[in-house]
């Protein structure tokens, strides 16, 4: 006897006239049960699936089709029952799969009568659809939908089609399916993020649609999102009304109602001629973005992007407001999705390179082959409101328009006469209040209607926050014009996961205290945030609270989130009398302020540790308290009393305007002299930003209008602007941004604007004051960075750089609004690099000064600026670098040099003024206009190519009579104010003089006149330069090393390569302490005394000639010399006797040292804080500051609790880059106390050296996590008492569980002499690591994986023959390995905070080390020959492009092998070519063998002159190559130099130490010397 049915009740929807779609749970003996009864009978039923599904369900679908035939028709036999399974994914829908079910079928006997079924998801549903449509020109067909994207999208519409080798879903019908059966029950099998992928079409459903369905989705997340993902639904819930919850009643509702939306759609558009191409909203762009992120990112997940993008295509149209694209946002959000590019979600989904393809161009070329888009035209679906549509049709949209939407950044131009001349703006809801407003309504008892509440980032994290602490319950009225907040009256809960609160500092200091409220016992709370987040100060007010009684933990670094709060069973926050330091921030007062009337006690708050910062802040907290009920009392001006109470809430409140937004508006009327009137903030309101119009712009020039509830500004004519003068801002610092902007072209009133009160400002989103000085530098504006304010010297509006700047927002919204403004008059506009960064206040301020202001923008795709290039990289757009000095000192030479290493256009100004001209320049001279019409010529020539010609991407060498000319003194000024470098060369004289006698080219100056012309032209020189460099061939190197310090030092001046420490792993510097750096010069001692080092600290104050006469000149000699001796930074210091150094000098002296150290490009420049070090910290260009502070008794700089100590950090942080406080150990518990310091202010952005000096403070050394100061065995003295060297610190390190030991391996064979465990183990050894190197023998890169897999790996030498094949083991290849096509190192490293594997090749480093140090001539005039052409040679010829020779000559005795490396390198060299014979080749300057040893015979002509011969080769020791360089006088590099230098590279690759040459290569010498 057949089982009873179950069967469930059902909702049914039409489509296409007929009730063909069924929804409802535990539906499969329904399913039968309807086939057999309401459709036409079928011989054969074909049910096909995948091998997930079949598991799941096959078996359940054959059982009930035997029970439900037995109940229609048990006297009957049934029909046949075929069931087909493939496998899972997309490559399974392609034509070859159709084919093979049809050849089934065919085999099967199936015929016209079959009803095929398709039990799947999306890619089943189109696969199996396409065969029914086609099978004996078309059977029926049943979908039943298993992923919730099934259901309401691909199952519904008859749309079938396979994937083709030219894209998907290009091959199919149209096929309406019989029944499509949606069996939520099915859903509760999803993984969660299948659930979300589905929602993203459900969401896109009813924006467009619906509006009621929208509003449901939007306030029901959690209870949707329950009935799928709960384990409560089990058994038959659901089946019937009766057993369906009210979660369930719910999903079905918001499914349902999709699909109900896009059956009508259907029915009313089958084909897609104008309705239907509704359903393709967020479509458009998210298919772009999928076509590039798929499969990594799901389709659902790309179209959510896609849908908040086209929506704020809408709001920038004018048709949708910002409070509809933050509701679809948040809504997004709530169901897991993926709302913008950079979502973390997609991050964690995508590869980095994946991400760095989706660009805006590349969307929109992908776009224009879209389906939807007619002819060029493309069509986006463009809401007016959240449930409906402009038109009922795709909307047509200009390309400028989406690209500007997509782009990244930002084009703001110069705003002309025709924008309008009077202006009405109403900026967003104050951030300010929103938040406080948002958290007092949740607190709160009953209902709060919150209007004209900012729709934000920011807000967004607070909202989401108190919901997933069931804090209060939100509702929208009035089309989201209103936020209905029914309040929770303090009882909260831990929430389910962690509290994401991005760069949200309001919300996550308000919440600190917050969280301390929940009353749920055995539970902790997380808060955290992104990666800048996570950089910004909370410790003073975890400190109060901790204190208090709060548990808090810092999850990661002390004094910054990630924090966990834990719960104890009641309410956490105890109460009573309470310090707090407020000097840093107001809102940390405000977030005690606000939760205290919740705590055990009533809260006496007292405010300490200096002046309050922003009390304005504090002020609006307590008054908007008042307005909730609870009355503050004010004790002091810094103490507060709060009582017990619970908030009530008023009826309705109405959120101000954002004051410090509207400074942008009226910033704008300012600079253009345009009026604009802010209707909605006047002299009433709360917010001290309120007053920027009168306290501001009012000196400045403008007509102020100011009442109650309005505010009017009208500016001077363009221009006219006035200089502030001496300002206080502390009652509006965010504020002060604005006014920099202005203050920058306002020329009037002296030009000097001085903005003070403002040091919270040093630790907001970014530290602003010093984004401000750096940006306005790109304008051409100077700006001098101070510990509490900003000094900005003004320029003419009409002088700002010509070219258009590129700004850095740093991830901050009121960087990027104030640039914009100033953009409006800047003639060459700006690029805005970071366009979102406004929607944390002001998402739709684009629009807003674009539609209403007038200002011209665009869309804009920025490109990364600073170039960490390989020799030769192609040309970046920052400034051209300029080059003086005098005649016969090198520029030309030295910059030739620079521009082929660094890739720059070389540009000599004598040269292009004959060009120009049509004469040459002693012709000029010689004509009636003499030396003044060659100087007029030559000032207007240098203007030209400075600003038009040559501006960017090039070095310019000018006639050493430049600043003969006023004019020319004036443009090169000019030139480094706007960010450019002027390098001058200063020479020894005596060796120009003789250059001069020799030289014809140009004028000759009489006997004795060279020096006295240079006398008088030096101060010249120095005034129009920021940097200078020593060209003096005594010097150790002589002209090679002059030409390989001057490219670095181009690098370094343009900010290509600014050389610095890398300070994410423990870094080292040594402090050298002898008299005289000479000392270290002979016999490489200082290659022995900087191994572990990554930098040298020139201690300036012990060095012999600073005592005599002509200091400057003397300690730069030193400079060039260390220079010369190292690539390593230097660390420039100059220590007072006071300050525990020697330097006995005037403090006038000390800063003309330190000035001059900047100028000769030291990468670091210690300063202690005291008053000048500001002025050292603004002209220190592209050196670091570090800021230090000596106390070497430490009885006054003391790690705990001092607020010397405090004071002290932030002082140096407002005048350096790095943080360096020493103080001095008198117990050993001085370095826990430092340890716990550090924790709490240590970043990678804001760096901090903290250690104790003498004995019992070494282990503070051993802790200290950056640039540590290190001393060595072969130095004479130590800098400092306590110094140990890198040494003892790793072996500390390592017994300390500090540093484990790692394995490294040498891989291939054979391998069993190699000299490279030797080599390495001997710097282990010497480095103090604990690590191993050994072999791994082996001819398969397979049997590397067991090896790359341990989690001691520590890195691998690769050789033959597993150079090629090791590859696909590997993450990511740097750009050498991949140039060369080989690897012979891996690296662990991670890639998007995974484990990873680089492969890199270090061969070419080896040759290129070793070339280097035996240059014979400058690489940039030399010619070379590379006799090979396999592997090795190709790492050959990549040595000799990274070392800038440009003409290379290849010999193979197989021709064909060596012209297919020249077609494959000859982009790199000016001249590659291969030759069949060597007696052909003209005498290089370097010969490179690549071949093993063999008899190969090298003609005499080869040598006949001096050069360089390396030989890849090393066994025997003397090849053929290098016994006839010998011969002939050749300085000869053996292979085995090059085998110690690359594996010097492995090393500090593996370790990011600096390796111990020699020691290493005695290492290899014994062993090879021994074997051989």
């Amino acid at each position: 006897m057949a089982r009873a049915l179950k069967l469930a009740e059902v909702e049914r929807i039409p489509i296409l006239g007929t009730e063909s779609i069924v929804c409802g749970f535990h539906l499969v003996d329904y399913i039968w049960a309807d086939i057999f009864s309401n459709l036409p009978a079928a011989s054969t039923y074909v049910l096909i699936t995948d091998s997930n599904l079949a598991k799941l369900y096959l078996l359940q679908y054959q059982e009930s089709f035997q029970a439900a035939w037995a109940h229609h028709s048990p006297a009957s036999a049934a029909p046949r029952l075929l069931t087909h399974v493939l496998p899972p994914g997309e490559l399974s829908k392609s034509r070859a799969t159709k084919s093979a079910i049809e050849d089934w079928m065919f085999s099967e006997k199936c015929t016209r009568d079959t009803t095929v079924l398709a039990l799947g998801g999306g890619v089943i549903g189109d696969l199996v659809g396409y065969v029914a449509a086609t099978f004996m020109r078309g059977v029926s067909f049943i979908q039943i939908p298993t992923s919730l994207l099934a259901m309401v999208d691909s199952s519904i519409g008859g749309k079938t089609a396979v994937d083709t080798p030219a894209g998907k879903n290009l091959v199919g019908s149209f096929w309406q399916p019989k029944r499509i059966y949606m069996d939520m029950a099915v859903l509760s099998t999803l993984p969660q993020r299948e659930f979300s992928n589905g929602m993203a079409e459900v969401i896109k459903t009813a924006a467009i649609w619906d509006s009621a369905e929208f509003d449901v989705l939007e306030s029901s997340s959690v209870e949707i999102r329950r009935a799928v993902l709960s384990s409560a639904h089990g058994g038959d819930a659901g089946l019937t009304l009766a057993t369906r919850s009210a979660e369930q009643t719910l999903l079905q509702r918001v499914i349902a109602a999709s699909a109900r939306v896009k059956a009508y759609v259907v029915t009313h558009d089958e084909r897609e001629s104008g309705m239907r191409g509704l359903l393709n909203f967020g479509h458009t762009i998210g298919h772009a973005i999928e076509a590039i992120l798929s499969p990594q990112v799901l389709h659902g997940e790309c179209v959510a992007v896609g849908c908040v993008l086209e929506a704020e295509v809408a709001r920038r149209m004018g048709h949708l407001s910002e409070v509809g694209v933050a509701r679809l946002v948040r809504c997004l959000r709530a169901y897991g999705l993926p709302t913008a590019m950079d979502d973390p979600l997609l991050r964690a989904l995508a590869s980095s390179e994946q991400l760095a393809e989706v660009r805006p161009q590349r969307l929109m070329d992908i776009m224009g082959v879209d389906k939807k888009t007619v002819g060029t035209q493309k069509r986006l679906v463009v809401l007016k409101q959240l449930g409906a549509t402009l038109e009922l049709k795709p909307t047509n949209v200009s390309d400028a328009l989406i690209l500007e939407v997509l782009s990244v950044g930002v084009l703001v131009k110069p705003v002309d006469d025709s924008a309008a001349a009077e202006t009405t703006v109403i900026p967003p809801g104050s951030k300010s209040i929103s938040n406080r407003a948002l958290q007092l309504a949740a607190l709160g008892k009953g209902v709060c209607r919150l209007r004209n509440l900012l729709h934000s980032d920011d807000t967004q994290v607070m909202m989401a926050a108190l919901q997933a602490m069931g804090g209060c319950e939100f509702a929208w009225e009035d089309g989201g014009d209103t936020l209905v907040v029914t309040g929770g009256g303090g009882a909260l809960h831990a929430p389910a996961a962690e509290l994401y609160l991005g760069n949200a500092g309001t919300a996550a200091r308000f919440l600190t205290t917050t969280v301390n409220l929940i009353n749920t016992g055995g539970e902790s709370t997380v808060l955290t945030g992104n990666a800048r987040m996570k950089l910004r100060p909370c410790g003073p007010l975890v400190d109060a609270l901790r204190t208090n009684g709060c548990t808090i933990d810092y999850c990661e670094k002390e004094g910054s989130l990630p924090l966990r709060v834990s719960h104890s069973g009641s309410r956490g926050f105890p109460g009573g009398r309470i310090q707090l330091a407020a000097s840093v921030s107001s809102q940390y007062v405000s977030s005690i302020l606000l939760c205290a009337p919740y705590a055990q006690e009533p809260v006496r708050l007292e405010l300490v540790g200096g002046k309050v910062i922003s009390q304005p802040y504090i002020d609006m907290t307590l008054a908007m308290m008042a307005q909730f009920g609870c009355h503050v009392q004010r004790i002091s001006e810094t103490e507060y009393l709060i009582p017990l109470c619970a908030y009530t809430n008023p009826a309705e409140y109405v959120v101000e305007s954002d004051a410090s937004s509207a400074t942008y508006p009226l910033a704008f009327a300012a600079i253009t002299g345009r009026q604009c009137t802010i209707p909605n903030i006047g002299s009433a309101s709360l917010q001290g930003d309120a007053r920027f119009a009168v306290d501001v712009l009012r000196p400045m020039g403008c007509t102020v209008e100011q009442t109650a509830t309005s505010t009017t500004v009208r500016g001077p004519p363009r221009g006219q602007l006035q200089a502030l003068g001496d300002i206080d801002m502390e009652p509006m610092t965010d504020a002060f941004l604005t006014a920099s902007v202005l203050a920058a072209v306002a020329p009037g009133n002296g030009g000097v604007s001085r903005i003070r009160g403002i040091a919270n400002q040093h630790v907001k989103e970014c530290d602003r004051i010093e984004a401000m000085c750096t940006e306005l530098a790109r304008f051409g504006v100077m700006a001098v960075n101070h510990a509490d304010g900003i000094d900005v010297h003004a320029r003419p509006f009409n002088e700002l750089t010509s070219a258009m700047p590129s700004v850095h927002c740093y991830d901050d919204h009121r960087v990027a609004m104030s640039f914009s403004v100033l953009a409006c008059l800047a003639p060459g506009g700006a690029e805005i690099r970071e366009r979102r960064c406004v929607g944390k206040t002001w998402p739709q301020w684009w629009d807003v000064l674009a539609r209403d202001l007038g200002a011209p923008i665009a869309g804009a795709d920025p490109k990364d600026e600073h170039v960490e290039a390989e020799a030769g990289a192609a040309k970046v757009s920052l400034p051209s670098v300029v080059v003086v000095g005098m005649r016969g000192a090198g520029k030309s030479t030295l910059s030739k040099a620079a521009a082929t290493a660094l890739g720059l256009t070389f540009v000599d100004m004598d040269e292009y003024l004959e060009q120009q001209v049509g004469q040459t320049i002693p012709e000029i001279i010689a004509s009636e206009g003499g030396w003044p019409a060659f100087r007029a010529h030559e000032s207007r020539l240098l203007a030209q190519a400075l600003t038009k010609d040559f501006a960017t991407g090039a070095i310019i060498a000018c006639g050493g009579g430049v600043v003969e000319a006023p004019e020319n003194c004036t443009l090169l000024q000019r030139h480094m104010s706007s960010n450019g470098a002027v390098i001058c060369l200063t020479p020894n004289m005596d060796q120009v003089a003789e250059f001069l006698s020799r030289d014809k080219t140009r004028p000759a100056y009489a006997a004795g006149d060279a020096r006295d012309v240079y006398e008088r032209r030096k101060p010249l020189y120095g005034k129009v330069s920021n940097y200078e460099m020593l060209v003096d061939t005594r010097l150790p190197g002589a002209w090679p090393k002059i030409e390989e310090e001057f490219v670095r030092l181009v690098a370094f001046a343009s900010g290509r390569n600014c050389n610095r420490v890398d300070l994410t792993h423990p870094s080292y510097f040594v402090s050298l302490t002898a008299k005289d750096v000479g000392e270290y010069l002979e016999n490489d001692r200082l290659a022995a005394v900087t191994a572990g080092a990554h930098a040298v600290e020139l201690r300036a104050d012990l060095l012999a000639a600073i005592d005599e006469d002509d200091v400057l000149a003397k300690v730069q000699w030193q400079f060039a010399m260390l220079r010369h001796a190292t690539p390593l930074p230097v660390v420039f210091t100059v220590r007072t006797v006071a300050q525990g150094g020697a330097f006995h000098g005037s403090d006038a002296q000390r800063l003309d040292i330190l000035h001059a150290a900047i100028r000769w490009g030291a990468e670091y420049v210690d300063v202690e804080v005291d008053t000048h070090a500001a002025a050292l910290y603004a002209a220190r260009r592209n050196s670091i500051i570090i800021a230090s502070h000596h106390d070497p008794t430490g009885r006054q700089l003391h790690w705990s609790q001092c607020e010397f100590t405090t004071e002290i950090l932030h002082r140096a942080r407002s005048c350096g880059d790095i943080v360096k406080l020493i103080s001095f150990a008198n117990q050993w518990s001085d370095n826990l106390d430092c340890l716990e310091f550090v924790k709490r202010h240590h970043s990678l952005e804001t760096p901090l050296i903290a250690l104790n000096m003498g004995y019992e403070g070494q282990m503070s050394r051993v802790l200290c996590p950056v640039l540590t100061p290190v001393t060595h065995p072969l130095l004479a003295a130590k800098a400092a008492p306590g110094q140990i060297s890198v040494q003892q610190i790793n072996v500390a390190r390592a017994t300390a569980g500090l540093l484990p030991a790692r394995k490294m391996a040498l891989c291939g064979t054979p391998i069993q002499h190699s000299p490279s465990p030797a080599m390495h183990n001997a710097a282990f050894s010497a480095l103090g690591l604990p690590h191993v190197y050994g072999r791994l023998e082996t001819a398969e890169a397979s049997g590397l994986a067991e090896l790359f897999a341990d989690p001691e790996f520590g890195g691998a030498s690769v050789t033959i023959p597993l150079k090629q094949s090791v590859i696909p083991l590997l993450s990511q290849l740097t750009p050498a390995a991949r140039r060369i096509g080989a690897v012979n190192t891996v690296i662990p490293t991670t890639l998007g905070g995974k484990p990873a594997l680089l492969g890199d090749n270090t061969d070419y480093l080896g040759m290129v080390g070793c070339l280097r140090r035996s240059q014979a001539v400058a690489f940039s005039k030399a010619t070379a020959l590379v006799v090979g052409a396999g592997g090795t040679t190709r790492a050959a010829l990549y040595a000799l492009y990274t070392l800038g020779v440009g003409s290379v000559v290849i010999y193979n005795r197989t021709a064909q092998r060596a012209e297919e490396l020249v077609a494959e390198f000859s982009e790199l060299f000016a001249s590659l070519i291969s030759v069949s014979d060597l007696a052909a080749v003209e005498s290089p300057d370097y010969v490179v063998g690549t071949i093993p040893a063999c008899d190969l015979v090298y003609p005499d002509s080869l040598f006949a002159k001096a050069g360089v011969a390396l030989d890849m080769a090393y066994k025997p020791r003397w090849t053929p190559l290098l016994e006839s360089a010998k011969r002939h006088g050749w300085t000869v590099v053996p292979g085995v130099d090059v085998l110690i230098e690359q594996g010097i590279h492995q090393l500090e690759k593996w370790t990011h130490l600096t390796a111990p040459a020699k020691i290493m290569a005695d290492a290899v010498y014994t062993k090879y010397n021994a074997d051989n």
